[in-house]
């Protein structure tokens, strides 16, 4: 009878444990097989850096990091209305009081931010967000175990010496290539 309760009481924990609130890890999840998104999961290696080129403090946040996603809208003229919905989605995500935002740009076309979630102590993750209203929105996650406030404005720094492996990137390539029209430019990503 005890033994009983004791599992009814846990299982009910559990229950309220998982709440049904909107979260990027969840809308990453329900969105990485939709056509409409560009979902990829790159590693660390895809800076391609050679640490003794970083200071120790940058070779401390370089280790901190364990992977990024990155969740990219594709905008076409059949998805527009979509597009709407969904930009909103996430725009309302990062409003949430758990995303601490550091900054915020947006030109009425365009818009990015960068926010992170956990504390000074203890980032959880650093996410980019970018819109525009030509190509559509891409959301970067960058997770680790061990980041700090300290070790997110060492990243910049990090990414300039980076020499990024563009080949894990090519499904963001169309994407990135689009002009107001909706029509490729010839630029190329090398």
């Amino acid at each position: 009878m005890i033994k009983n309760s004791l599992i009814l009481v846990i299982c009910g924990l559990l229950l309220l444990s998982c709440t049904n609130e909107p979260s990027l890890q969840r809308y990453f999840v329900a969105h990485s097989e939709d056509a409409n998104f560009i979902n990829i999961d790159l590693s660390p290696s895809v800076l391609n850096i050679d640490q003794r080129l970083l200071s120790q403090e940058e070779q401390k946040a370089f280790k901190s990091f364990e992977k990024m996603n990155i969740l990219a809208f594709n905008l076409n003229a059949e998805n527009a209305s979509i597009y709407e919905s969904e930009r909103t989605k996430i725009e309302d995500i990062l409003k949430e009081e758990k995303y601490i935002s550091l900054m915020k740009f947006s030109s009425g076309m365009q818009g990015v931010s960068v926010s992170y979630l956990g504390t000074e102590e203890k980032v959880d993750e650093i996410i980019f967000y970018a819109r525009s209203a030509e190509a559509g929105f891409a959301v970067v996650r960058i997770l680790g175990d061990r980041i700090t406030s300290n070790d997110m404005m060492h990243f910049v720094t990090i990414l300039q010496k980076s020499k990024i492996n563009l080949e894990q990137l090519k499904p963001l390539q169309k994407m990135l290539q689009k002009t107001d029209n909706g029509e490729s430019n010839n630029t190329t990503i090398n």
